[in-house]
């Protein structure tokens, strides 16, 4: 029997996206679906003489043809679309769409065409996206020309910024403040002390005073024009709730004032709000002045909370563990909790690629401390270094580990002076023990000697 579909799939990829050229096609898939038909006859004949068939009656209206042209048009469009795009939903969904009402409105199609519009119909359900597509969109996605904001031709008088902790000044050529601007409003211009501004009066928005338009330029102030101002941007928020506190920033690096590491506490009630919420994983930017006298006894009276951005709150880690019994039932034990805070150390696990992280990084914040993953599987000696040499503690898991790395690990730790402990089972009260054992001082392997772990008893 002869394959008609190679016939059928050139039509397919010849047909253009005119009037003219769909007909065409329509015509030829036509005439080759009635060669297929009249084969089918000649081997079903018995009779030497053969009998003229009957012509079918067109009784469709002009209407209704035209109706019947357009889906046949949207099938070619949507076949189309799949065959550049397999897998496409939206182009699936026209083609079955048009398939569908070709097969049962059209008269005496769905009889005579039935069996080949069915398969039509699997091919299409079938069609799922490759990996070519999916690289496909996304260049396409990224050549697509960026919208160029619009302007805003509307002119303002001009003013100097003078940056506050939140929001800022603007003051006139006299050195009078004219309008003082929320945060909310400049944050995302990144106004420092000095830009030169257009700004108009807002009297629609009974919150601001005055609608900054655009930087237009920059002077340089005498310092004694303004208060100099040191920002710590990106900060993590660490801890439980009314123990929050900030260390470090989203890259790990301290926050440092006048050379020393600060730890600055946060009380999550005073930045409550219906839209705004301080909370472990929370993301800010503080600010504080440079001569501010309270730096050097109490820095955290005189650091801000300039910013909070609105992220989603990390997923937490299940810290618990399934336990069988006889009957098949599983049951949650809670890890016991040992006599250990971490005080928002960064620590470092030295695992393969993803080997249990979530879980180890789990116990880690549940002490709260800063989970770090290195990979102790294929990283590189350089790479290992640079990341051994900013952490507090590291807890080398053998198990996960390459022998090379286990060297390396050690090495490292001790140059840096970096607390360490080895981790010798795949458990997790082994590397809760190793974390204690670090922590505290303790040998780095547990060995067969005993050692006293404390834990935090239950009320």
């Amino acid at each position: 029997m002869y394959d008609y579909r190679n016939n059928i799939k050139i039509i397919l990829n010849k047909t253009e996206a005119d009037d003219k050229s769909l007909e065409n096609s329509l015509s030829a898939i036509k005439a080759i679906l009635n060669m297929a038909e009249d084969n089918t006859a000649e081997k079903s004949e018995t009779k030497s003489v053969t009998q003229p068939k009957n012509k079918i009656a067109n009784t469709q209206s002009i209407a209704q043809r035209n109706a019947d042209l357009k889906q046949f048009k949207q099938l070619l469009i949507g076949l189309t679309a799949l065959i550049e795009t397999p897998g496409d939903e939206k182009a699936k969904k026209s083609s079955l769409d048009a398939l569908h009402k070709l097969t049962f409105v059209p008269p005496g199609v769905g009889k005579r065409y039935g069996n080949v519009l069915g398969k039509l119909n699997q091919a299409i359900q079938k069609s799922k996206t490759t990996k070519e597509a999916v690289n496909k969109k996304i260049f396409e996605e990224a050549m697509k020309p960026k919208e160029q904001p619009k302007r805003d031709y509307r002119k303002g008088r001009r003013y100097t910024v003078i940056r506050a902790l939140s929001g800022c000044n603007l003051i006139n050529d006299s050195g009078q403040i004219v309008y003082r601007i929320k945060e909310s409003q400049i944050h995302s211009l990144n106004l420092k002390s000095g830009d030169i501004v257009e700004a108009i009066e807002n009297r629609d928005n009974p919150n601001y005073e005055a609608e900054v338009l655009r930087v237009v330029g920059y002077r340089k102030l005498r310092m004694r024009d303004y208060d100099p101002i040191e920002e710590f941007r990106y900060a993590v928020v660490r801890g439980k709730a009314n123990q929050l506190a900030i260390t470090r920033n989203i890259k790990g690096e301290k926050l440092r004032i006048r050379g020393k590491d600060i730890t600055i506490p946060v009380d999550s009630s005073y930045y409550q709000g219906e839209n705004i919420h301080v909370e472990d994983g929370s993301i800010v930017d503080l600010a504080w002045y440079t001569g501010d006298v309270r730096i050097k006894k109490n820095p955290a009276e005189a650091v801000q909370i300039r910013w909070i951005y609105q992220v989603d709150p990390p997923k937490k880690s299940d810290l618990s563990y399934q336990k069988k019994n006889k009957s098949k039932k599983e049951e949650t034990e809670e890890l016991t909790k040992l006599d250990m805070n971490l005080h928002y150390q960064r620590v470092g696990i030295a695992i393969g690629d993803n080997q249990n992280e979530g879980i180890l990084e789990g116990i880690v914040s549940r002490y709260n401390g800063i989970p770090i993953p290195i990979d102790a599987f294929e990283g590189k000696k350089k790479v290992m270094e640079r990341q051994i040499k900013d952490l507090d503690i590291v807890i080398l898991m053998t198990a996960y580990a390459a022998h090379d790395a286990t060297w390396n690990i050690q090495e490292f730790a001790s140059k840096y002076g970096v607390k360490f402990a080895v981790s010798s089972s795949k458990g997790y009260r082994s590397f809760e023990r190793a974390l204690y054992r670090a922590e505290n001082g303790l040998p780095a392997y547990e060995g067969t000697q005993s050692i006293d772990y404390k834990e935090v008893k239950n009320k």
